[in-house]
């Protein structure tokens, strides 16, 4: 069994500095709780609601800038592997909403959000590559960010990637929601679990930030699709642990004769890659 913790912080925007002082701690928090693996929030340094593109600019950092840097240091200092999010300056001058994953050696995997959400387009550009599967110690994580997770191809494909356990940096607003259902954010994070039979675990943050509430969600769910730890659901900091057995994951079976993966018909699901392509496959009617 691996520890794996998912941590929910109060982020500051536009402070950086005291942001990645939250992280520090909190990193620290899990290391003690017996965490191999600590998952941060979306956009963990900079805050999420800025006022435009160029106090985004002012807040973000080069991949190999201060904050991957600091992450390295905390996992070699607690041994841990690291993931999460950061605001950042790509090579080619645009901007990013990027996640990473670190371990005492360096930085493993950088992706850039691909599906964008609301007034993110405005200062970020969307990334054009498929979510990274990274090998561990401890098994294999997938990385994806906040919106990702609605879609059910990047989810699969990360699955198909031979990923264990997908690890989700989010930013969820809080939307409202009839009384005593849980937010769908945490519903479709469950259905993704189940339907690829992977570990999810979610970190999302707390703090009403320039009039912005949020979910709070952060939870780890188990394949079978049933929360481990979680959902929060409460507007304050927290740490989620779970003890789990990401090599179990690997088994895709769901009864004698079943199987999540190999049970799929790709040959039927052309219209999904023709729609991609470009075209409008008409759907057959049926009588």
């Amino acid at each position: 069994m691996t520890v794996i913790a998912t941590v929910q912080l109060g982020i500051t925007v536009g402070d950086p500095e005291a942001n990645l002082e939250a992280t520090a701690g909190a990193v620290a928090a899990a290391a003690s709780a017996g965490a191999r693996l600590v998952i941060l929030p979306e956009l963990s340094d900079s805050g999420y609601v800025f006022t435009g593109e160029p106090e985004t600019r002012s807040l973000a950092t080069p991949a190999d800038g201060r904050t991957l840097t600091r992450w390295r240091h905390l996992a070699a200092a607690h041994q841990v592997v690291i993931a999460g999010g950061f605001c950042e300056l790509g090579g080619d001058g645009r901007l990013y909403n990027s996640a990473a994953v670190v371990d005492a050696a360096g930085v493993l995997a950088v992706y850039r959000k691909a599906h964008l959400w609301d007034a993110e387009s405005l200062v970020f550009s969307p990334g054009d590559g498929p979510p990274p599967v990274v090998n561990t110690p401890f098994g294999r994580v997938g990385l994806m960010i906040c919106y990702d997770l609605e879609f059910p191809e990047w989810t699969r494909l990360a699955a198909l990637g031979g990923a264990d356990l997908i690890a989700a940096p989010v930013n969820w607003p809080a939307t409202g929601r009839p009384e005593h259902e849980r937010p769908a954010e945490v519903i479709k994070a469950q259905a993704a679990a189940a339907v690829n039979g992977v570990f999810v675990a979610v970190a999302d943050r707390c703090r009403t930030e320039r009039g912005v509430g949020w979910i709070s969600g952060s939870v780890i769910i188990g394949p079978g699709g049933f929360p481990l730890a979680g959902p929060v659901l409460a507007d304050r900091p927290a740490l989620l642990s779970a003890d789990c057995d990401l090599l179990a994951a690997r088994d895709k079976s769901v009864s004698p004769n079943n199987d999540l993966l190999a049970d799929r018909r790709p040959e039927l699901y052309a219209g999904v890659t023709a729609e991609i392509a470009g075209s409008n496959p008409s759907a057959p009617v049926a009588h």
